[in-house]
């Protein structure tokens, strides 16, 4: 009995053994990164072996757009890429996704994709090798200050894996299903100077605190790595996909903006620079983010009350001496202005033909001219509008409304915009007090939105203009051309991009400085 009883406290004690080694098991492979454990990465740090695996490596196949997830449980935690399929897998421990793919198929060469370190598996140890540094620049591109400031002086073209030539932040972004929207926004506002520079330096909102449980942030994150991979001059393909940035888009947004269904542009681009407004612990003054400080100018919004029609004359004059109908005036930031086109004709031609109104640039700029007033409805009372801008930002967007709702369909509106592309005077619709105020009124045009197409069904495309060589392209998806400037005023423009030009004057002065030091010197 005695000895019964002992044989079955051994089983006991052998089944409890069992079981916290089993989880003691299952607790390794769950967490299973040993970066953690203290005497693994020490003895790592002490031994690194020659890989024999690493000509296995196909960079043909890395891909690092997508979303960091383990291709079998979906987690992101301690996610590694293979480097010879470009699949993702969560771990390296025994039992777990990546060392069973290592066994099962024969790739040995992974990638952690947080910490930047390479393993061979299954036998688990770290490669150290210069010649995997152009994978890690692909995963995570780095700029300085000097490579910074040489972007727009240079036109020095890279070259992909398989051969083709591509102008760093000239690149097609991929067209998931319906986010041409997006791309267009995206890519006009990379090659925005001081927006740019801002996010290619991680530094200069790596410091940025938000409060606790907000992760807005993300937004930033997501739109600065693909600043990067945009300007990246050892890219290993010609285009890039926004997968992550758009997944942070439509989180955010609360799925207003998704990449299945066709948007509006400018209400994508008006989001998404006071979310990054926000999310850089902007506020309300000028220069408390690189957004405001880039894109915001203010007006004087005038606005006055029209009396109802139906009154006659002397009611409707005794209301215009009321202190509701006199004109009221307010202070207004913005970040783009909206013009509004002429409506298109209604009839045809003699020649039964569809004629195609177009209208200058400056008619419809007299909007702001604090002399024309417009008529804004309301359900129940009607109000006259006046705009006077006061402040001009260094870079001005302009919306060209072309489009109108009603309770039926949404009409588009054909007209077509003349513009010239460089030294667009906007010192015509300033008051002579605001025009004292600004030293240099003129501005040249770098992005160029294009509506084609029906209202509903149509695409988007952009033109940009390239500083390094002063060429324009023309970017739809992952399609880049070159464009002659005169096309462009041929197009529907839909949204523009402009940009202050230095005055004349200060050009000359700098010219004659630089001569002035360069004859000492000789």
């Amino acid at each position: 009995m005695a000895s019964f009883n002992q044989g079955a406290n051994e089983n006991k004690q052998n089944g409890k053994r069992k079981w916290n080694e089993s989880h003691t098991d299952m607790d390794r492979n769950s967490n299973e990164d040993e970066d953690d454990n203290k005497i693994t990465d020490n003895w790592m740090k002490k031994v690194h072996r020659l890989c024999p695996y690493l000509d296995t490596i196909n960079r043909q196949v890395l891909d690092f757009d997508f979303e960091k997830l383990c291709s079998v449980s979906l987690s992101r935690i301690n996610v590694y890429a293979c480097l010879v399929c470009g699949k993702y897998f969560q771990g390296r421990g025994t039992n777990t996704h990546a060392y069973t793919h290592s066994v099962a198929e024969s790739h040995h060469v992974f990638l952690n994709l947080q910490t930047l370190k390479f393993y061979c598996l299954p036998d688990n140890y770290e490669i150290v090798d210069s010649s995997l540094d152009d994978i890690k620049y692909v995963l995570n591109p780095t700029f300085t200050s000097k490579h910074i400031g040489e972007l727009d002086k240079s036109d020095k073209r890279s070259r992909a894996i398989d051969g083709t030539l591509y102008l760093p932040g000239i690149v097609g972004l991929n067209n998931i299903k319906a986010n041409d929207y997006c791309n267009v926004i995206l890519q006009a506002l990379s090659n925005v100077t001081p927006l740019r520079d801002y996010f290619l330096d991680e530094k200069n909102y790596a410091k940025i605190k938000r409060p606790p449980g907000d992760s807005v942030f993300l937004l930033v994150q997501r739109f600065g790595e693909l600043m990067r991979k945009l300007w990246n001059p050892r890219n290993f393909k010609a285009h890039v996909s926004p997968h992550e940035m758009l997944q942070a888009v439509v989180l955010w947004s609360g799925k207003k903006f998704q990449f299945t269904e066709q948007g509006d542009p400018i209400d994508f681009l008006s989001w998404f620079l006071n979310s990054l407004h926000r999310a850089l612990n902007g506020k309300k003054s000028r220069n408390s983010s690189i957004v405001y400080k880039t894109f915001m100018g203010s007006m004087r919004v005038k606005t006055r009350k029209i009396p109802p029609v139906e009154l006659d004359e002397k009611q409707r004059f005794s209301l215009l001496c009321t202190d509701e109908y006199a004109e009221h005036v307010s202070e207004s930031p913005f970040l783009y202005l909206t013009c509004d086109l002429p409506p298109p004709p209604l009839f045809k031609d003699e020649v039964m033909e569809n004629i195609i109104p177009q209208v200058s640039l400056y008619s419809l700029l007299t909007k702001f001219n604090n002399e024309s007033e417009k008529e804004y409805k309301t359900y129940k009372e009607n109000f006259m509008k006046r705009f006077e801008i006061t402040q001009l930002p260094p870079y001005l967007i302009l919306y060209i409304k072309r489009f109108t709702k009603n309770t039926f369909f949404v009409e588009k509106n054909p007209t077509i915009v003349n513009f010239p592309v460089k030294n667009v005077d906007f010192g015509d619709i300033l008051t002579p007090e605001v025009k004292a105020m600004h030293k240099n009124t003129s501005y040249d045009l770098i992005a160029n939105i294009v509506h084609d197409g029906e209202p509903n069904k149509g695409t988007y495309r952009v033109h940009v203009l390239k500083q390094g060589n002063s060429k324009w392209y023309e970017m739809q998806d992952l399609h880049v051309n070159d464009i002659l400037p005169q096309m462009i005023t041929l197009t529907e423009a839909y949204i523009q991009v402009f940009i202050k030009t230095m005055n004349l004057s200060i050009i000359f002065r700098i010219l004659i400085f630089s001569f002035k030091y360069s004859y000492l010197d000789l």
